[in-house]
Parts: structure tokens; C-alpha cells; sequence
């Protein structure tokens, strides 16, 4: 039941800041994966739904909020695959361009507000869910855990059979947003130190970024840097600006909340000189780009 999913893209990643700190980069277009089962969000679903199928649940109950990329990519892929699937919302009811999708694909949806939505790390948090729903597996917020990592432990070998491509022999590392840290942490688990991964967290320090990466794959071969400009989803007049230039400059379609914050974070680690002139970076486009219907 694995998606079919085909190749990412890798891309020259053209930008002016860019050359000028003596960087070369090239971008993993997880954007263009699927048009509705879109970016890293496919990848990391991939073990989920393996699991389900080899327990014998009929689909798959999540979390998320009004404009969540994994509810959506999981409301999809469910439609696709002939599955159920549950999804448990934070906040209050209300439309949004990602609702009215799950909603059209048969996702069935349960708003927890904003209170019962922060009870989601308790140990006891899904009793109650499985009781109601006992044929459905439970997957965690965004995709997460070791089989959500494991997913994007596949990623490495999309990009070395494209380095050619690319006029690359090898690269040094890996550069991308980071949410629950579930990308991240299958990425350090492929690389197994081969390669360093510089994490852009988008998210604010309640989320437990850190120990969730530790968790998974320990706190060797990463780093986390906080692009977070305030808490998740905040963004501001100056960020948008910067992303917008990015767009114009490399003809890549960006979204605030993930990609160009992490693209931010590494403009700043370029003016500091925090990388050497000279080395190689993959940037991942995450997608994300669906969630931003609703502002864009």
C-alpha cells in the first residue's frame, strides 16, 4: 500500500546572498512530489500506512490544525487508498481552504479547541480516541515518530542518484525546516554522520523540538537553529518581503511558515560565516504550500 510516489526534483538554487557567502546549494523539491499528497509530509506517511494495513485497521486517526499539510496529505491519501480516516483539529470550528478539502475527501472531523488540543502529550490523551474508533491506528501530530522518520530516511537516495545532474560528485549537508523534527531526524539516521543536518526550527520552544529529535535519533550529527521569529505560523511584514525576493530571484514558489523562514535562517548563518565558502548544501523544500491558500 506504499504510495507511488516519483522522484523529487533537485534543483540549482540561484540566489544572490547565496553566491556572494561562496555557497552553492540545490533544492529538493518535495513540493512536486504529488499534487495533493505534497511535500515531506508524503514521505513521512509512507510507514504509517504500511502499519496500519499490517494490523488490519481500516485507516488512520491524527491531529492538526484548520490549514495542517499533514491532515491534508493524510485526508488524500486516504481518499486515494480506499482508507478512513479520523482527524482530531485544533481550535474551533471554522473554513478554511485545507477544511473544506478534508471535508470533500471524507476525512471525518472533530474540533477539540484550543485547551484539549494541548492535552495531545499526555499518556492518556488517546484512551478515549481508541475506544471510539478501536479499527483506526492513531498517528501523531504532523506524521511523527520512528515510522514517520524512517520515511524521510529515504530521501538521501533520491538526491545522490540526481547529484550527477547537478555536476556534484558529493555535498556537505543538509538544510531545512523543521516542525515536529520528524524529516530532520530521518535524515541523521540515514546520514549516520556521513553528513551534518542544520535544522531550521519553525516552531517556539513548548513544542519540544529538541527532545523529540533526541528521542529519535539522539543529539549527534544535528543542529538546531530557531527560526521560530516568535512561535509557530508567526510571521511579519519583513519576512514575507524577504520571501517574496527569494521567489522572484529563484523562480521557486515559497511559503512564511516553513520554507522561507528556514531559508532566512540560513541567509543569517551565510552573513555570519557560519558556513565555509565553498561547501555544498541541499536545501529541502518541505511543501507547505497548500496551507498558505488561505493568506496567499
Amino acid at each position: 500500500m506504499l504510495l507511488d510516489l516519483p522522484r523529487a526534483p533537485l534543483q540549482p538554487l540561484r540566489l544572490s546572498w547565496l553566491g556572494a557567502a561562496g555557497i552553492e546549494a540545490a533544492v529538493l523539491r518535495l513540493d512536486l512530489v504529488d499534487p495533493l499528497i505534497s511535500g515531506n509530509k508524503a514521505f513521512k506517511l509512507q510507514h504509517h500506512l504500511l502499519a496500519a494495513q499490517a494490523s488490519g485497521c481500516s485507516g488512520i486517526i491524527s491531529l492538526g490544525g484548520a490549514h495542517s499539510n499533514h491532515l491534508h496529505a493524510l485526508a488524500a491519501a486516504g481518499k486515494r487508498l480506499g482508507l478512513r480516516t479520523v482527524g482530531l483539529l485544533r481550535g474551533h470550528a471554522q473554513a478554511t481552504p485545507t477544511v473544506s478539502d478534508l471535508q470533500q475527501w471524507g476525512m471525518e472531523l472533530h474540533w477539540l479547541g484550543y485547551e484539549g488540543y494541548r492535552q495531545r502529550h499526555r499518556d492518556d490523551f488517546w484512551a478515549p480516541w481508541q475506544a471510539r474508533y478501536p479499527d483506526l491506528r492513531p498517528v501523531p501530530e504532523g506524521g511523527g515518530g520512528l515510522l514517520g522518520a524512517k520515511g524521510c530516511a529515504d530521501l538521501p537516495l533520491q538526491v545522490q542518484a540526481q547529484l550527477a545532474d547537478m555536476g556534484w560528485d558529493n555535498f556537505d549537508g543538509w538544510w531545512l525546516a523543521v516542525g515536529t523534527g520528524t524529516t530532520l531526524a530521518g535524515l541523521v539516521l540515514a546520514e549516520a554522520g556521513r553528513r551534518w543536518v542544520y535544522g531550521a526550527v519553525a516552531v517556539g520552544p513548548k513544542h519540544g523540538v529538541n527532545e523529540q529529535v533526541n528521542a529519535l535519533c539522539g543529539d549527534q550529527g544535528h543542529s538546531l537553529i530557531d527560526a521560530s521569529r516568535g512561535g509557530f505560523a508567526r510571521m511579519d511584514s519583513e519576512l514575507l518581503a524577504f520571501m517574496h525576493a527569494c521567489e522572484a530571484e529563484s523562480g521557486i514558489p515559497l511559503e512564511p511558515v516553513y520554507t522561507a523562514k528556514a531559508l532566512w535562517a540560513l541567509r543569517d548563518a551565510c552573513a555570519a560565516g557560519s558556513l565555509r565558502p565553498g561547501c555544498r548544501l541541499v536545501f529541502v523544500h518541505t511543501g507547505g504550500l497548500q496551507g498558505w491558500r488561505a493568506a496567499a
